[in-house]
C-alpha cells in the first residue's frame, strides 16, 4: 500500500501548478495529508494579503489529497464553498482535510488553512466526484 500512496504524492508533487504556487507537502500518509504554503509577494492581492484565489486552491488541493490518500482513485471537485475567516500576509499557511462522507461515486470532504500560530484563515467543504473506470 505505501507504494500506491507515494504513487499518488509524486503525481501531485509532478503537477507544475503545484510547484508553481510554490506548495510543500509536509505529511502523505493514507487519511493523513499536511500541505504548507510560504507566502510570496506575487501570491498578495491589491491590499497585501494572501489573495482569496489562493486560499481556494490550496482548500481544493488539501481535500483532493486528502480523498486520494484515502480512496486511492482519482477525483474532481463538484463544488467548492469556502469561508474566509482572517487575512494573512506573510509566513507560512498550513492545510489539513479530512472525508466527512464516502459513497461509491462521490466523496464529501472539510478543510481548514491555518497561519504559523494555529490561527484558522479559512475553512472549506466540498464534494467531490470519485474517477472511477467504470463510472
Amino acid at each position: 500500500m505505501t507504494k500506491v500512496i507515494d504513487e499518488v504524492r509524486e503525481s501531485f508533487e509532478a503537477s507544475p501548478f503545484f510547484s508553481h504556487i510554490g506548495f510543500e507537502i509536509v505529511e502523505f500518509e493514507e487519511g493523513n495529508v499536511l500541505l504548507n504554503l510560504p507566502i510570496k509577494e506575487q501570491l498578495l492581492n491589491v491590499n497585501g494579503t494572501l489573495h482569496g484565489g489562493v486560499h481556494a486552491t490550496m482548500l481544493d488541493l488539501i481535500l483532493g489529497m486528502a480523498i486520494r490518500s484515502t480512496t486511492k482513485t482519482r477525483c474532481t471537485t463538484m463544488n467548492l464553498n469556502i469561508n474566509y475567516l482572517a487575512p494573512i500576509s506573510n509566513g507560512d499557511v498550513s492545510a489539513k482535510g479530512r472525508i466527512l462522507q464516502q459513497g461509491y461515486r462521490t466523496v464529501t470532504a472539510e478543510g481548514e488553512l491555518y497561519d504559523h500560530q494555529g490561527q484558522l484563515l479559512a475553512k472549506g467543504i466540498g464534494t467531490y466526484k470519485l474517477i472511477r473506470r467504470n463510472s
